[in-house]
């Protein structure tokens, strides 16, 4: 069924009646020159200008695209909140294969509605984005992070996008094993691109037994090629039933946690740097059911996001690192905040979140 418009029912359904919904705009933009055609979702500016990045994907269809940034938008709301910046969530998505039909022109037009905006949203980079598209975004808008160091940027996010999983890893050994050490823990890795690469450095480092698994082997070839002991495993199938698994990090795509893989996963701990990590509503208590402890996604990737919200106000490495770094007490906190209210982590995080949400809306309607 499809609404006036031709877009499907159910996506104006969450928009305007579902609770995953209550999002403030949604902008379909489309130029027919350069073919771009993206969605851009402002979930809530309660903060601040909305911050997210830009995914470019092949979607099967745009309803898919419309219902992925959405989703995305409203956990960046969400990241926000818990990371304690003052910015609000969005999310923008760009429909097609990066590798096939990015373009310059594209970008460029793309900056353009980025920039009608006025500054209500801040793209940065997402899944098919890189710092060197943002730099030609930027050419278009100045409300555009994650530029490179030559144009005023902070570069890669990835860096302390991987620093914060880490710390949320290290919280949830404190939490569970009274102890942060990860040494001779079996920690899992789904994804080692931009953020699990980096992930598996520190986890290396400090003497964790991994394991990765990707659907490029040149990316888990590098990671081979480069840490001998590091042990790859088939698939994501393969790697959550692995015997022994301490730690799980999706770090690809997300939905990584659902109806299937929960009742195998081997894992005490999931921690990964993926958005959406949990396929539907309900799954966080299967988790819980399980005895798994779950480190809300959100708060533990925020690492990227802080960086990208400094670059606005002249980044400082050091001073991201710092506040990267408070993810291990904010994880901490929402644990203890689960085991307050006898409710799974997950929940706890969006109790927080959405008490700091509507305290900064009430102060704004009361000025």
């Amino acid at each position: 069924m499809t609404d006036v418009t031709g877009a499907p029912a159910d996506v104006l359904h969450t928009l305007f009646h579902s609770d995953q919904g209550g999002h403030e705009q949604v902008v379909l933009c489309q130029d027919r020159a350069s073919g771009l055609k993206a969605v851009i979702a402002l979930h809530s500016t309660a903060l601040g200008p909305a911050l997210g990045g830009t995914r470019f994907y092949p979607y099967a269809n745009e309803a898919e695209a419309v219902a992925d940034a959405l989703n995305l938008a409203r956990g960046m709301s969400y990241k926000n909140a818990m990371a304690g910046l003052d910015h609000g969530g969005g999310k923008a998505v760009i429909i097609g294969d990066p590798e096939r039909v990015k373009t310059e022109e594209l970008l460029l037009a793309y900056g353009r509605f980025v920039a009608s905006l006025g500054g209500r949203y801040v793209t940065a980079c997402d899944v098919g984005t890189y710092v060197a598209d943002m730099d030609v975004v930027a050419r278009e808008c100045r409300w555009t992070t994650g530029r490179s160091p030559e144009n005023g940027g902070a570069g890669d996010s990835s860096v302390l996008t991987a620093y914060g999983v880490y710390q949320g890893m290290r919280a949830s050994a404190q939490h569970l094993w009274g102890d942060p050490s990860l040494r001779a823990k079996r920690v899992g890795i789904a994804g080692v691109g931009k953020v699990g690469h980096h992930l598996v450095e520190h986890l290396v480092k400090e003497g964790a037994e991994v394991f990765v698994t990707d659907v490029r082997e040149d990316a888990v070839r590098r990671i081979t090629e480069r840490h001998r002991d590091v042990i790859a495993v088939k698939d994501t199938d393969e790697l959550i039933r692995v015997d022994g698994l301490g730690i799980y990090a999706p770090c690809a795509l997300g939905g990584a946690l659902n109806d299937e893989t929960v009742p195998v996963l081997t894992a005490e701990v999931v921690c990964g740097a993926a958005n959406n990590q949990l396929a539907h509503p309900g799954v966080e208590k299967d988790l819980a059911d399980r005895g798994i402890l779950y480190a809300p996604d959100y708060v533990v990737n925020a690492g990227g996001v802080i960086q990208v919200a400094d670059e606005l106000h002249g980044f400082d490495f050091e001073r991201c690192k710092a506040k990267a770094s408070k993810i291990f007490d904010t994880t901490l906190a929402i644990f203890a905040r689960a085991k307050e209210d006898g409710i799974p982590p997950a929940a706890a995080a969006d109790r927080i979140a959405e008490q700091r949400m509507h305290d900064a809306a009430r102060a704004r309607r009361a000025r």
